[in-house]
């Protein structure tokens, strides 16, 4: 054996030390993957939510973290899903999928729960960009030609979208405020009909997830007038963004995030953050996200509950103006 001055130790007991460590770390990888959390998604299956929520619940497992349990609880604009989450124990095994609703109900209906004040803020996941479709017969090929037309004919352009009294409708009163346009919003019961309807050229437009969208755009039967980000999209490069078409201060986009019941200890907090951090760095996920044209974020704690609070008083001022109300 040979001592070391500089650390005190025996080559021998560093060998020991070193492999003590190893295996703490494999028996809390054991641990964490022997554990079950119940990751509830509050709208039915197949749509975006549950689509992210399923991808990033599959790639933490496969990187050795908890095993994350989507289950749907639908109803009521994702209110049942939430308030169970918000009743549930606070020891970090029940967590929610936060969609736009998350923020837009409390300002419409009266609730059992107070999104600012009965949960922790986990992580903002993902957003997925939202956008104005036409038809591919449609003479509109820009923002600025679909305002002019509903100006010109108040009321008779219709836009067809999940609602009523969804993240969606208050976009779509939004983008009436903010340009003067006469638009007539028909509400469908989800983005698969408003899909439907747009596509059988039923309604003039449609504000839908590009996520919803991606097939009937390949497919050259609709066309994309305006896009929801910051930025121009690198697979739709030619259409403008909201800014770019003159109308500032308006972003649209379908935002996922994770929540915990309030009083979620710290460290529990941190142990889930930690695991979606690391999902979001996949390259396996990152191309599973691309190819949904989801864009992920990876805002955690603080950051994200601020994200959340700004958010939801956008919409609250959006939803007073309009006039929006819960049916």
């Amino acid at each position: 054996m040979i001592f070391s001055r500089r650390t005190g130790l025996t080559r021998t007991a560093g060998t020991l030390a070193l492999g003590l460590l190893a295996a703490l770390a494999a028996n809390g990888s054991a641990l964490a993957q022997s554990r079950t959390i119940k990751y509830i998604v509050p709208l039915a299956p197949g749509g975006p939510n549950d689509t992210v929520a399923r991808l990033v619940a599959e790639q933490i497992g496969r990187d050795g973290g908890p095993t994350l349990v989507v289950e749907n609880k639908p109803g009521a604009g994702t209110v049942i899903g939430t308030e169970f989450v918000a009743r549930s124990a606070p020891d970090g095994n029940t967590i929610l999928m936060a969609a736009g609703s998350f923020v837009v109900n409390p300002h419409l209906k009266k609730l059992n729960y107070d999104p600012m004040t009965s949960f922790e803020p986990v992580c903002y996941l993902a957003e997925s960009p939202q956008m104005i479709l036409v038809p591919a017969s449609s003479p509109y090929k820009t923002l600025a030609d679909f305002v002019a037309a509903a100006k010109a004919k108040p009321d008779e352009l219709t836009i067809a979208a999940n609602g009523p009294a969804t993240t969606q409708h208050v976009q779509i009163e939004a983008l009436k405020l903010a340009t003067g346009a006469k638009l007539t919003f028909v509400p469908f019961p989800g983005d698969g009909p408003s899909l439907n309807a747009v596509v059988g050229e039923q309604v003039s437009a449609a504000a839908l997830d590009y996520a919803t969208a991606a097939g009937q755009i390949k497919a050259g039967k609709l066309r994309v007038i305006v896009v929801g980000t910051a930025a121009r999209l690198d697979f739709l490069p030619d259409v403008q963004t909201f800014a770019e078409a003159g109308v500032k201060d308006t972003e649209w986009a379908g935002t996922f995030g994770i929540m915990a019941p309030a009083k979620t200890p710290k460290s529990e907090i941190d142990m889930l953050s930690g695991w979606v951090t690391k999902a979001l760095k996949s390259p396996e996920l990152r191309e599973k996200f691309a190819a949904l044209g989801i864009i992920p974020k990876g805002q955690c704690g603080a950051e994200y509950g601020a994200f959340v609070r700004k958010q939801s008083d956008t919409f609250a001022r959006t939803i007073e103006a309009a006039h929006i109300k819960a049916d």
